[in-house]
């Protein structure tokens, strides 16, 4: 495979997915060709049970530089619905998802970043959300997601500007949940943290990333699931013995939030 061609890589290890954004010659920019596969890529993810959590990341020193603007010379229009589908299926993911960010994490990247459950960012990237640069109109399920991580102000001060922002800001405003001071830094509380996901419930996790976007009418399907899952009474009982959990809930069968 020749890695210097524009692809998303892929790998699963100890129930973690990471997946790799890589175009090198252009800051990790996401083609149109990268923003169609990604959806089907997280479709196979998401049913394979082997997987519990999904990291996205990009090759390099930089996460995502937006979308390949030479893209957008033939259809705007396309280039943005290709990015919104994408972004839409990286929030339907049914099982936690955190983005790993180095450099860059602009346009396009932004958005796949908003996307993510959490973010944990390494000191010195740069945030920037930038359709005003570009007479774009940004989506509307994209400034609601990102109204609902860093408030109405700040999203309209990356929406109306496009400036980029720091790690310290990014952090206070909440678009970041933790940074750290470099890649190896970045790289082993990443793996720390998504190890500790792995090896929590994912009935637990399935049913609150659903509530937590939303959903009302889940009530009785969660209460249902939880009863016949086996979850709870591993808990009390791993609890009990004071030894880990083996939780055996898989998610394969969930449906997408919305």
């Amino acid at each position: 495979m020749d890695r210097t061609e524009p692809q998303l890589l892929c790998s699963v290890d100890g129930g973690v997915a990471t997946v790799v954004i890589s175009h090198p010659a252009k800051r990790n920019a996401m083609t149109a060709a990268m923003w169609r596969s990604l959806p089907e890529l997280l479709e196979r993810l998401a049913a394979d049970p082997a997987v519990r959590v999904l990291v996205l990341t990009g090759a390099g020193d930089t996460f995502c530089a937006g979308a390949d603007i030479s893209t957008l010379r033939e259809s705007a229009g396309e280039a943005q619905a290709l990015a919104v589908a994408a972004e839409e299926a990286l929030a339907a993911f049914p099982r936690p998802t955190l983005a790993a960010v180095r450099g860059f994490c602009v346009g396009g990247g932004s958005q796949l970043a908003a996307a993510c459950d959490l973010r944990f960012a390494q000191e010195g990237a740069l945030f920037g959300v930038t359709p005003a640069k570009l007479g774009i109109v940004y989506a509307s399920s994209s400034t609601r997601r990102l109204v609902s991580l860093v408030g109405p102000a700040t999203a309209k001060h990356l929406l109306f500007s496009g400036e980029l922002i720091d790690t310290e800001r990014a952090l206070r405003t909440g678009l970041v949940d933790e940074v750290l001071p470099d890649r190896a830094g970045l790289d082993r509380r990443v793996a720390a943290y998504a190890g500790v996901l792995a090896s929590r419930s994912q009935l637990t996790q399935a049913s609150a990333k659903e509530f937590a976007a939303g959903r009302r009418d889940r009530d009785t399907y969660w209460t249902a699931e939880a009863r016949s899952s086996g979850d709870t009474a591993e808990g009390v009982a791993a609890f009990l013995e004071r030894r880990e959990p083996k939780f055996t809930y898989t998610t394969g069968g969930v449906e997408p939030t919305g």
